[in-house]
């Protein structure tokens, strides 16, 4: 799929340099910190952005879906608490064959585990042919990743617009996909991207601020998934997952 060939092959230049125009309510003293803040993070992240693009490159379906279980995860729970969650599931090889019953057991601390328990499981028949994990061969047959994430979105319990869109980002898919979390949208209220914070996402408001993002990212010279990481590590100080 030559979306999935260009991805692998093509990292994305770090220009860095201000915008020659400002849209009224972008915030100038702002900007410039962030375009700062990226001079000194920019090596890491495209480091930590080859580490995704290697996960599809390199790994198997049983990679691929614990990134997938992850990402079902994380809703209302913190990075660092659901991804040890998901090394003691494969440890045990309960990711893979455990019951919802048994995966909830390693849940603690995450929170809806019960609910999100569910979810892996139904996941994990999701992407199931012939008995076998085949979350690359169900990826693969999409052209691009907005589309890839609609399916997502639409097939697979527990993933919303975000969820799906840091899945297809942290197995070296979706850089192009915006991934709504409070931080991003804090920090993009901050920049002037958006007015305000909104206290709730629909489908069509994810979708305006995505574009918002990208128009952003491309004014001021920040690669979408340079943006993401970037403003992440503002809030938590480090460049997880």
């Amino acid at each position: 799929m030559k979306y999935l060939v260009t991805s692998l092959q093509t990292v994305c230049p770090t220009p860095s340099y201000r915008p020659t125009t400002i849209p009224p309510l972008m915030n100038p003293e702002k900007i410039d910190e962030i375009l700062a803040f990226h001079t000194a993070q920019k090596e890491a992240i495209a480091a930590r952005l080859a580490d995704f693009r290697r996960i599809w490159a390199l790994g198997s379906d049983r990679d691929l879906f614990a990134e997938l279980a992850f990402c079902i995860l994380t809703p209302q729970s913190r990075a660092r608490t659901c991804w040890p969650a998901i090394e003691r599931l494969r440890s045990c090889d309960l990711l893979y064959v455990g019951s919802a019953e048994e995966i909830l057991g390693n849940l603690s601390n995450v929170r809806f585990r019960e609910r999100k328990a569910s979810y892996i499981v139904a996941a994990r028949k999701q992407f199931t042919r012939d008995g076998r994990l085949a979350v690359r061969a169900v990826l693969e047959g999409f052209s691009d990743p907005f589309s890839a994430r609609e399916w997502l979105v639409g097939n697979v319990l527990g993933l919303g617009y975000k969820e799906a869109g840091h899945f297809l980002r942290n197995i070296g898919l979706g850089e192009d996909l915006a991934i709504l979390d409070r931080h991003i949208l804090k920090n993009l209220a901050i920049l002037g991207v958006i007015d305000m914070v909104p206290a709730s996402l629909t489908k069509k408001r994810y979708l305006e601020i995505e574009k918002r993002m990208i128009t952003f990212s491309k004014e001021v010279g920040i690669p979408m998934g340079h943006l993401d990481l970037l403003l992440w590590s503002k809030e938590t100080g480090e460049i997880f997952k």
